[in-house]
């Protein structure tokens, strides 16, 4: 990772969210699909902790060479704060981090499923399987039509896309586990990718596993540090010998994972954090080739 000041090329609006491009081309040519960059707020109590954002895009040639977007939701002071930010100033960004999506070696059609600003990142994997001679079909939704993310850029990437939004103002009314079943069927999925809240995050893994289809998702995570240092991000993951689990950090070990390992039940607070092993007679279920 490096820690850079980069310039802001483009600020902007992205239907309800905001975008930002910045010229980091240490960053930009490391960067892989599901990592993020974390942003510094401006000095103050206000703005003590950093800002972490996965990537959109990111350039490695051409005119846009050593450049990379994020894109986000101003909800809070610090996204806020950014979404004021113009071009040509400048920002203390650190990337690029955490663990990146994993491409298939023989399967060869790529079901990406996202809801909301979530489906930023997917943008980015999906131009990355495209390259590497991959079918990619996505499933995207989100509350309302205005919610959408860049639904015209995903018809341009995607062999079929479709679209959910729980007021049925687009696409079909639902969410995207509703109809997860059919668009399987209808493209063949062979692999599936996910980064939505993380209710649908557990569905769609327990619909993997049923179906026995390999996945990766991309959890959210409140994050402190951002590097692995405070503990505030952990995620329990059983082991792959089956001999108890772990608290993995997010920042670090993720944001993406074998959605297979991790013990929803404890990580949604359903459970005692406490238990040292994986509940007797927890199926150790490897959906991820290699």
């Amino acid at each position: 990772m490096r820690r850079v000041r980069a310039e802001v090329l483009n600020a902007k609006r992205v239907g309800a969210y905001h975008s930002i491009t910045i010229v980091a081309p240490e960053v930009a040519e490391r960067v892989r699909p599901g990592q993020f960059v974390s942003v510094a707020m401006p000095e103050g109590r206000t703005f003590l902790l950093r800002r972490h954002f996965s990537i959109h895009q990111a350039s490695r040639r051409g005119g846009w060479a050593g450049t990379l977007e994020f894109v986000f939701d101003p909800r809070g002071p610090g996204s806020s704060w950014l979404a004021e930010v113009k071009a040509h100033q400048f920002l203390d960004v650190i990337g690029p981090l955490g663990k990146a999506f994993a491409y298939p070696a023989k399967l060869t059609t790529c079901l990406l499923v996202a809801e909301g600003h979530g489906s930023a990142p997917m943008f980015f994997l999906g131009q990355e399987l495209l390259a590497r001679g991959k079918r990619v079909d996505m499933l995207v939704g989100a509350e309302t039509q205005e919610l959408v993310f860049k639904p015209i850029e995903g018809k341009r990437l995607a062999q079929t896309i479709v679209i959910t939004t729980e007021d049925g103002s687009l696409g079909e009314t639902g969410g995207v586990i509703d109809v997860l079943p059919q668009v399987v069927e209808s493209t063949g999925a062979q692999v599936i990718y996910a980064a939505t809240g993380r209710q649908t995050l557990r569905r769609i893994s327990e619909f993997c596993t049923q179906r026995r289809i390999p996945s990766q998702v991309a959890v959210e995570e409140e994050m402190a540090c951002g590097i692995g240092l405070c503990f505030t991000c952990t995620v329990p993951v059983i082991r792959k010998d089956g001999s108890g689990y772990d608290n993995l950090r997010a920042c670090i070990d993720g944001p993406v994972f074998n959605p297979a390992r991790i013990l929803w039940d404890r990580w949604m607070g359903e459970e005692p954090h406490m238990v040292a092993t994986p509940p007797e007679g927890f199926p150790v279920v490897k959906t991820w080739p290699g």
